[in-house]
C-alpha cells in the first residue's frame, strides 16, 4: 500500500484538501480580516464579551509611536505584537523594569526608543504576512496557570482547539522548550500533546514528529495529566469562532493564572500537526458533523449542543 493510501485509510486530513474543502469551500476570504488581524480578532471578541488579554495600546501611524510608547510607562511588563504577524514573529515579550530600560523575557534590556524602533519596524510591515503594512499593539502580559508551568518551558503554552462549523473537532496544548526559545510553534521544537475533548487530559504527545511521554526540559509527565481550566476552553473557542463567522477556524487559548482561559488569537489555516498530538486524523469527525448538520453552512444547534456532539465524535472513535 502507497504511503498516501495509508493516511487516507487513517482519516488524515492533508493540506490541498483543508484548503479546498475546508477553508475556501464556503466562500469566506472576506472574513479573513477578521482573524488574520490580531487587533481586529480582540475587538471582536472584546464586543461579545469572550475574555482576551487587555489592550493597553496601539500606533497605525508612525505619528502616533510617541504616544503610544508614553502609555507603557505605567506598565512593569507587557507584550507588543504586529497586528497581521505569524509564527510569533516581531513579538516582544516585556517582563520587568531596571530603571529606565525594560526587561526582555530573555533577560536583554530595551530602552524607550528601542522600543518605539521596533513598533515603527512592525508598522512598515517588517512582520506582516506580505510584507503590507501593518499595526502595532500593546497588551497586558498573561500569567500561565501553574500546573501548565509545571510542563512547559521558557513561554506559554497554549490550547489549540479546531472548530468546524461550530463543533469542536479536535484539540492539543502547544508546549514550549528551550529548543523552541520559548514559543509555542511545533516546528521550531514545542511538544505539541493532544487533548481528550471529553475529559481534558492528555492522552499523546510528540516532539519534532516523534512521541514523547515527558516535556524535555522539565522531565514532568505529560500523559493522563488534565488541563485546568480546559471545558471553559473549549467553550470560548466555539463563542469566538462563531462571532467572526468562519466555518474552518483553529483558536488559540491561554489559561491565566487569575482570569482563566482567555482566547489569544484565531487561526481560519490551522495546522495539520494536531492530527499527529492526537494520534487521529480529522476526517471522520469533519465528514460527520457535514452529515449531521447538512449542507448549509448555518446550524440552530445551540452552542452546548454542539459541544456535546464534538466530544460524542471523539468518545466514539476506536481506541
Amino acid at each position: 500500500m502507497m504511503p498516501w493510501q495509508a493516511l487516507r485509510e487513517r482519516g488524515v486530513l492533508g493540506m490541498n484538501r483543508r484548503n479546498l474543502r475546508y477553508v475556501h469551500q464556503w466562500g469566506e476570504r472576506h472574513l479573513y480580516p477578521r482573524v488574520d488581524d490580531k487587533l481586529l480578532t480582540k475587538q471582536i471578541c472584546a464586543a461579545a464579551g469572550i475574555p482576551t488579554p487587555e489592550l493597553i495600546g496601539a500606533a497605525r501611524s508612525h505619528s502616533e509611536l510617541r504616544r503610544f510608547v508614553r502609555a507603557l510607562d505605567d506598565h512593569t511588563d507587557f507584550v507588543i505584537k504586529p497586528a497581521r504577524g505569524a509564527m510569533g514573529n516581531g513579538v516582544i515579550v516585556i517582563v520587568g523594569r531596571d530603571g529606565e530600560s525594560f526587561r526582555r523575557s530573555g533577560g536583554s534590556l530595551i530602552d524607550a526608543a528601542g522600543l518605539r524602533y521596533h513598533a515603527a519596524s512592525i508598522i512598515s510591515g517588517l512582520f506582516a504576512l506580505g510584507g503590507h503594512r501593518d499595526v502595532a499593539f500593546a497588551e497586558e502580559r498573561l500569567r500561565l496557570h501553574p500546573e501548565l508551568i509545571e510542563i512547559a518551558s521558557d513561554g506559554v503554552a497554549d490550547v489549540r482547539i479546531v472548530v468546524y462549523r461550530g463543533v469542536p473537532v479536535m484539540a492539543m496544548t502547544r508546549l514550549p522548550t528551550s529548543r523552541s526559545r520559548g514559543r509555542a510553534n511545533l516546528h521550531q521544537g514545542a511538544v505539541g500533546a493532544g487533548v481528550s475533548l471529553s475529559s481534558g487530559r492528555i492522552t499523546h504527545a510528540i516532539l519534532e514528529g516523534n512521541p514523547v511521554t515527558e516535556h524535555p526540559d522539565t522531565g514532568r509527565t505529560l500523559v493522563g495529566r488534565a488541563l485546568p481550566g480546559f471545558e471553559r476552553a473549549v467553550e470560548i473557542a466555539v463563542a469566538a469562532t462563531e462571532r467572526v463567522e468562519l466555518t474552518y477556524v483553529g483558536a488559540d487559548v491561554v489559561v491565566d493564572e487569575a482570569r482563566g482561559p482567555l482566547i489569544l488569537e484565531l487561526n481560519a489555516r490551522p495546522g495539520l500537526a494536531i492530527q499527529l498530538a492526537n494520534r487521529r486524523g480529522l476526517l471522520p469527525r469533519l465528514d460527520a458533523i457535514d452529515a449531521k448538520l447538512g449542507p448549509n453552512a448555518a446550524t440552530d444547534l445551540p452552542p452546548l449542543e454542539r459541544i456535546a456532539f464534538g466530544r460524542e465524535l471523539a468518545d466514539g472513535e476506536p481506541g
